[in-house]
């Protein structure tokens, strides 16, 4: 866990602890009773902060969202124009939290027929800035609302597919090969749009 402190109160200990529970055991087999166990405290002690199970998972989901927020303010600081730059650089921050936080990527790829769609817009918010600045940078240099959706998905798809190669040794988590997705992300801008 690249940026995350030891958690100081029970709250925080049980959002950990439940991250590595979905980790292990899916959200399936997602048991507050393992989760109050590896914290130490009583199988009751989770309901004193959740009124249910969809609650404690909803509070796990803004816990990584949060986590990508303070990663992706900084960004934004660091590159307030132009906004290609921001673009290229939210995304290479985007791999590094997914590779370097492999428990929050599980958060994302979660899937429930009963809860996936309370948790489908939770999850998004991890991608909306991306999303936003890319449709902005697009309407900018004049490409249709169709080719920034493309554009996003391409994006989006080098982001994701990258973080998993790097996680299961594709290829090798070095700044070589993150300038090598630098290149593809930042090319695909280059690239004609649907219109032409």
């Amino acid at each position: 866990m690249a940026e995350e402190k030891a958690p100081q109160n029970v709250h925080d200990r049980l959002i950990i602890a439940g991250l590595e529970e979905l980790n292990k055991h899916g959200i399936q087999n997602f048991s507050v009773r393992r989760i109050a166990s590896a914290c130490g405290v009583s199988c009751a002690a989770p309901y004193k902060h959740f009124t249910d199970k969809q609650d404690f998972i909803a509070a796990i989901i803004h816990y990584c969202n949060s986590q990508w927020k303070i990663r992706q303010r900084k960004i934004v600081d660091l590159y307030p124009a132009p906004r290609r730059k921001q673009i290229l650089e939210i995304s290479l921050e985007y791999i590094r939290f997914l590779v370097e936080n492999p428990h929050f990527r599980s958060i994302l790829m979660m899937k429930d027929a009963q809860l996936d769609n309370e948790y489908a817009v939770l999850r998004g918010k991890m991608s909306r800035l991306a999303i936003r600045l890319i449709r902005r940078y697009c309407k900018e240099v004049g490409m249709s609302e169709q080719t920034a959706m493309v554009k996003t998905y391409i994006v989006r798809s080098l982001i994701y597919g990258a973080a998993l190669m790097f996680d299961n040794g594709e290829m090798e988590y070095n700044d070589e090969n993150m300038q090598a997705v630098a290149l593809a992300i930042d090319r695909e801008f280059d690239l004609p749009g649907l219109e032409n």
